[in-house]
């Protein structure tokens, strides 16, 4: 709280081991702030509650106590708020409440009957131990709807590195996530690991790397991957495929060169290889500002992917749109020109008229993608130029 007139600080609001992320609403006649913040209940810290405090700072009240992750819709006077909370494999509720969080009416319950008897399945939510050893992550696990838990499966690592973001997305309840269980079914375990640096967490727990944009949270990915596979005997460690689109491009390069021991198949999808080529605003956000040295190296140089595309042992795939304004392709071309002069084998598919993301070739590349990995990670045939997705002219 701030004084308008001199700017100066008259209390702070809101303090303790937790985010603030959104003010919905400032009730000025009863000096009461409504806002959402994730982490201070206990269990998964990205579940999201609302809350209410005075402008001193006192009374702070959970109104939404269920565990999940809840969406808010205030109603126009402020005395009342529909709450609609689910988890990834808890399906959606809406109710409503009064201003005090006192529960008035059960308004839906949704019945995901239909979804189940067609064989569907929920992922399924994993704790693990970051690379530090201390540090709790949170992730998703997907696997096969015919799981022979006496089989070993290779992985898939679906990686979204952020920092601003992360692989998960919304922690609410939905029927599908990309194609996580499509390649499930084609006979993968397929893990999704918020690692440290991702947000609505703490500021220490997103400083983790910042200056390092190279991390990509790729050590917390490996050291989870084995906890896992200790604790699901049908993971198999020794086939480990990861896969990403833009920053999730540039972290399975960086997997695929940093870690080849580890990484055998990657498909990297317009990824930012090379942040000395991408936007200013957001490789300054994330690495500060350029700072150059006497060799003629800077702080940027060491997170260039190129620069360790000679130590590429597995199968990698590149896939870039020609058209793409956001990743320009040359941060593509940048690895292409490393690889061949390192003598490196490597995949291409090119989209010469799509953008960052590929449109109405989207399909197309979720088939080669199912190929690519079924192929060199599953070590099977595939059908040729399997049609996916509706019919085009």
């Amino acid at each position: 709280m701030y004084d308008a007139a001199t700017g100066k600080l008259k209390n702070q609001i809101t303090k303790g081991d937790f985010v603030v992320t959104q003010l919905l609403k400032a009730d000025e006649k009863n000096r009461v702030l409504y806002f959402l913040a994730n982490g201070r209940e206990p269990g998964n810290p990205y579940f999201t509650h609302l809350y209410s405090i005075g402008f001193d700072g006192k009374n702070l009240r959970l109104l939404t106590p269920e565990e999940g992750n809840h969406d808010i819709t205030l109603s126009p006077s402020g005395d009342y708020f529909v709450d609609t909370y689910s988890q990834p494999d808890v399906a959606p509720i809406t109710v409503l409440r009064n201003k005090n969080g006192k529960l008035i009416l059960t308004l839906e319950k949704a019945d995901i009957a239909h979804l189940k008897a067609t064989g569907w399945q929920p992922p399924k939510p994993i704790t693990v131990k970051a690379q530090d050893g201390q540090t709790d992550l949170y992730g998703l696990l997907f696997t096969p709807t015919n799981l022979d838990s006496n089989k070993k499966y290779p992985i898939i690592d679906y990686i979204y590195p952020g920092p601003q973001g992360g692989s998960i997305g919304s922690w609410s309840f939905m029927p599908s996530r990309g194609d996580n269980q499509a390649l499930a079914e084609l006979g993968f375990i397929v893990v999704e690991i918020e690692g440290t640096c991702n947000p609505l967490r703490s500021k220490s727990y997103h400083d983790l790397c910042y200056g390092n944009m190279a991390e990509n949270t790729l050590p917390d990915q490996i050291t989870g991957i084995r906890q896992l596979a200790q604790k699901y005997a049908y993971m198999d460690t020794s086939r480990v495929g990861i896969w990403g689109h833009s920053g999730g491009g540039f972290a399975t390069a960086a997997a695929m060169f940093r870690y080849p021991d580890f990484f055998k198949v990657g498909i990297s999808e317009s990824g930012n290889h090379d942040n000395r080529n991408y936007e200013d605003d957001w490789g300054e956000r994330y690495i500060g500002l350029l700072t150059s040295n006497n060799d003629g190296t800077s702080n940027y140089t060491a997170q260039a992917n190129e620069l360790y595309a000679k130590n590429l042992k597995g199968k990698l795939m590149l896939a870039h749109g020609l058209m793409d304004d956001n990743v320009p392709p040359y941060n593509t071309m940048l690895v292409i020109d490393a690889l061949e002069k390192a003598n490196k084998d490597y995949d291409l598919v090119v989209f010469p008229n799509s953008h960052h993301g590929y449109g109405v070739f989207t399909y197309y590349m979720m088939r080669r993608r199912w190929d690519y990995f079924v192929e060199n990670l599953l070590g099977k045939e595939h059908p040729k130029e399997y049609k996916l997705g509706p019919d085009r002219e």
